[in-house]
């Protein structure tokens, strides 16, 4: 199934509460801010995300909500050598003041917090928990941007197949503009008609588009079979839709009537909105 790369879930357990929040990237990018007596965790915590996504910028909070899942010591023997280094600082110095508790605390060896391990199950449940949720806000808005896609392209394939029916007279009609420009410029003196149909073929070989309409029929047909088989397409979506792009350009620069060209622009326009939908496909 298609996943976009916005979604948002949060959970919480007995001791945790975890949020979660994804965007679009080009790479997947996870940046995990938990407590600092957790941090042993830090990896597992990845693991799971790479595990069930591919691409994305994911901001994870994880935090606490209550003190059962950690316990603070003190470093004794730290403290007071802390302490006694300071008062002979002082003496040395002559340094007026005093050595309180906020001056020994503001040490952070000295206050040690350890984790208990009753509460290590509730982060990963409620951290699983909040995964699920994303990837559910992911697949919901993966599936609108197919719908959307879909629509887009059935309207390509129809303005690929006027231009394809424009295509087939354009170069009986590319010859007879000639002859009558012809006509205007010498008026009723006599040229060579064999000339002028030469001439006449050569410019309808130059503004020939059947292989363009051609390969346009493909790529759609691609893109369809993709955004029906989902999974991680977001990069093959984006190179199918520089390939139409590409195609759609040349029809354009080639095409000598202006029905024809007035049909590509409408096929660039659609292609750009299907492109800046397909940015934020997984």
């Amino acid at each position: 199934m298609i996943q976009s790369m916005t979604g948002f879930g949060s959970a919480e357990g007995a001791s945790f509460k975890v949020e979660i929040r994804s965007l679009n990237h080009r790479f997947l990018d996870v940046s995990l801010r938990i407590p600092q007596n957790f941090t042993r965790h830090e990896l597992p915590l990845r693991s799971m995300v790479r595990e069930r996504f591919s691409r994305g910028k994911f901001d994870i909070y994880v935090s606490t909500t209550s003190g059962k899942g950690s316990a603070i010591k003190v470093n004794m023997d730290l403290a007071k050598s802390i302490y006694n280094s300071l008062r002979s600082l002082k003496e040395e110095l002559s340094l007026r003041g005093e050595i309180c508790i906020e001056t020994i605390a503001s040490f952070k060896e000295v206050i040690i917090t350890e984790e208990t391990d009753q509460d290590i199950g509730s982060l990963f449940e409620a951290f699983k928990e909040a995964l699920d949720k994303v990837e559910e806000m992911r697949k919901r808005e993966g599936a609108a941007i197919a719908r959307d896609a879909f629509a887009r392209l059935d309207l390509l394939e129809d303005l690929r197949g006027r231009i394809a029916s424009l295509s087939r007279d354009a170069a009986d009609s590319s010859r007879e503009r000639y002859k009558e420009r012809l006509h205007a410029l010498f008026g009723e003196l006599a040229f060579d008609e064999n000339r002028v149909l030469q001439e006449a073929a050569l410019l309808a070989e130059k503004s020939d588009i059947s292989e363009e309409i051609t390969r346009l029929s493909s790529h759609i047909g691609q893109l369809k079979k993709i955004l029906s088989d989902g999974d991680t397409i977001g990069r093959k979506v984006e190179f199918l839709l520089q390939e139409l792009n590409r195609e759609v350009n040349t029809i354009a620069s080639k095409a000598d009537d202006y029905r024809m060209s007035s049909l590509a622009v409408e096929m660039k326009a659609e292609l750009e909105k299907i492109r800046e939908q397909a940015q934020n496909i997984q």
